[in-house]
């Protein structure tokens, strides 16, 4: 019998180019051929207002399972699961202590240029921008090359975990103008407790390596995780992952001995 399969994705720079809609070549294939092979679900560090803007109004029928906010908010089957969420686990006190120090620290940072949205309050995570959420894209791209040479966010993280020693929060870079904070554990690991029956979890996303938000899920010991360099690398990895269970399963079935009549 063929083993049970799904495939897992990160959503930007997986699905998606960071923040933009997915290519209807790559949403074609998981539906029209990859679909019908296997399960498949999509995770972000997102909300699910994002998530959906990105992948579709028709998401929750598209893909079996729909993680927002690394499975905090989380749907199956187009039905939405019981959640937790940060203010829960820190506590408002706590809360507002470390927005307000974030507020603080960015208030005092020398940028190319600065905008609105510097810090996203989230069902399970505070996502923080140093530059501003409501930059355009080309001012993106611009802050990432400058956080590459200056490693703004890193930095940022640093200072954050000074400051606050004692709690128990995991810090996650994604994307190009921000990072995430969450309690340790919440990391995209989280979405994988709803996932049951699978003898395998294909796993794909870029941010893999350490402090990228994708590492936790990709390294864990329930997935087989897949490295990819964008929405284009993730469409031929599946191509070649799809041919290779093809090959696996014609090969079991060749195996198997004929029953007599």
């Amino acid at each position: 019998m063929s083993k049970k399969i799904i495939c897992l994705f990160d959503v930007d720079g997986t699905l998606t180019e960071p923040q933009q809609i997915i290519s209807q070549s790559l949403d074609q294939y998981i539906q029209d051929e990859l679909s019908k092979l296997f399960d498949v679900a999509v995770v972000g560090g997102s909300d699910f207002a994002k998530i959906k803007r990105q992948l579709g109004d028709n998401v929750l029928k598209k893909y079996s399972y729909v993680f927002a906010e690394n499975g905090l908010i989380a749907y199956k089957d187009g039905t939405k699961l019981p959640t937790e969420t940060i203010q829960s686990i820190l506590g408002e006190e706590t809360l507002q202590e470390f927005i307000n120090f974030a507020l603080l620290y960015i208030s005092k940072l020398q940028l190319p240029f600065k905008r609105g949205t510097f810090i996203e309050f989230r069902t399970g995570i505070v996502n923080i921008s140093p530059v501003g959420r409501n930059c355009t894209h080309e001012e993106r791209l611009q802050f990432y090359e400058y956080d590459n040479e200056h490693h703004v966010r890193e930095k940022f993280i640093q200072a954050l975990k000074k400051e606050f020693p004692n709690l128990a929060l995991t810090y996650s870079i994604g994307g190009q103008i921000s990072f995430d904070v969450f309690p340790n554990g919440w990391d995209k690991t989280y979405c994988l407790r709803h996932i049951q029956g699978y003898e395998e979890i294909h796993f794909f996303g870029d941010k893999t390596l350490e402090g990228g938000n994708d590492y936790e899920i990709y390294e864990s010991d329930l997935t087989v995780g897949h490295r990819v360099n964008g929405p284009d690398d993730t469409l031929k990895q599946l191509k070649v992952l799809v041919n290779l269970i093809d090959e696996k399963r014609g090969k079991e079935q060749l195996n198997v001995p004929m029953q007599c009549v």
